[in-house]
Parts: C-alpha cells; sequence; structure tokens
C-alpha cells in the first residue's frame, strides 16, 4: 500500500493506482504532488519524476526544503526543460534529459530505465512517479497523441506497481480534453481557488 500523507487525510492506495491532481493555477498542486512524492522518499520509497515545466535543479531544490536530499534517496528525475531551452545537458544517475516535452518516445525511455534500475539493480520495490504536467505535454502535442502516450505511461506504472501522481492545470484545457484525461486514472484529487481538495480515490481492499 501507498500512503499519501497528511495533505489526503493520510489516505492509502493500493499498488498500480495513477492518481490525477487537478485545478486552476497556483492552488499549491505540485506542492501537494512534491509531498505526496517526498513523503514515500522519507520512508525509503523511490521516487521518479518527469518534469516538463522546471529544470532538474528546482525539483532538486523542492526535494531539499522539504528535508530530503537527493544524494541520499532513490530518486531519478526525468528532465524534458534544460535541453528544450538550449543548454547542453548529459545524463547523469539522478538526472535524465529528453530533448523536450514532445519528445515522448524519449520521456518513455528515460523513465523506463529509471524504474528497472530502481527495481532490479537497487531492490527498490515500492516506487513514486511524478508526471508535472500534463498540461506542458498538451501545449506542445494534440490531445490524442498525448493520451496515447499517457495510456502507455499510466499502463507502465500500474505494471510496474508503482503509484503514479500527475498534474494538470484545469482551466488550461476545454471540457474535451479534460474529461479524456480523466478515464485514464483510477483517482482524482481536485484543487479549488480556495485550496479546498475534493478528493475521489479507489477503495482499498484491507489487508491482514
Amino acid at each position: 500500500m501507498y500512503d499519501l500523507g497528511q495533505e489526503i487525510g493520510s489516505r492509502s492506495v493500493s499498488p498500480g493506482t495513477n492518481i490525477l491532481i487537478s485545478g486552476p493555477p497556483l492552488t499549491g498542486k505540485r506542492r501537494l504532488a512534491m509531498d505526496i512524492l517526498a513523503h514515500g522518499a522519507a520512508n525509503g520509497e523511490g521516487s521518479v519524476i518527469v518534469t516538463t515545466r522546471d529544470s532538474s535543479d528546482r525539483v532538486i531544490s523542492d526535494f531539499r526544503t522539504r528535508l530530503v536530499d537527493p544524494a541520499d534517496a532513490d530518486i531519478g528525475i526525468v528532465d524534458c526543460v534544460t535541453q528544450h531551452q538550449g543548454r547542453s545537458a548529459s545524463d547523469t544517475e539522478l538526472v535524465k534529459y529528453a530533448s523536450s516535452p514532445v519528445d515522448m518516445t524519449g520521456i518513455g525511455i528515460k523513465f523506463s530505465e529509471f524504474v528497472e534500475e530502481f527495481y532490479t539493480e537497487r531492490g527498490v520495490q515500492q516506487n513514486r512517479i511524478l508526471m508535472d504536467s500534463l498540461s506542458t505535454l498538451l501545449m506542445y502535442s494534440d490531445l490524442q497523441t498525448v493520451f496515447r502516450f499517457m495510456h502507455v505511461f499510466t499502463s507502465r506504472i500500474e505494471d510496474a506497481d508503482a503509484l503514479g501522481i500527475h498534474v494538470i492545470e484545469s482551466t488550461a484545457h476545454d471540457a474535451e480534453a479534460m474529461n479524456t484525461m480523466k478515464q485514464l486514472f483510477d483517482g482524482i484529487v481536485e484543487v479549488d481557488d480556495q485550496r479546498e481538495l475534493t478528493v475521489q480515490l479507489p477503495e482499498t481492499s484491507a489487508t491482514p
């Protein structure tokens, strides 16, 4: 089971669950997603972040503000921003680079490399995956392309018994796009302008 932490009322979900965090700008969606990730990292779980909005430096800084040192934790970052901005960068143990948010093949490959490494080489059996954000993918590619990519991406998370957290800017897309994307997720956390949460999560069966 994956404990989501106090922000979500200490709710837990089963391995293989994908959750969408949706809301308007500046309502704390990304902070909430990072808190859920850091909660797992602090308890020895792996974290893989696909960042299409911020550079890996920002992601590393965010972990440190949550008292999680990436050097001491099992963290992998797929950075889709740095090379897209024209800066040169080479893969490291902590960060792998995709050329841009349009490079979904590259994103999928780098993500899979981290998941494989965590499970087989590091022996980390509980992993949390963050996609931040779907809105950036939709900005650069059409709805059907993003839907197909995310269908594969969420299926990989399910197959790996990981926890998927995915962020979307609800007011940046029309109803068709939002309804189409929501089909991919097992649970939805909606954040409103007052930062109040509406939480819809799948029921978990108690294990003896």
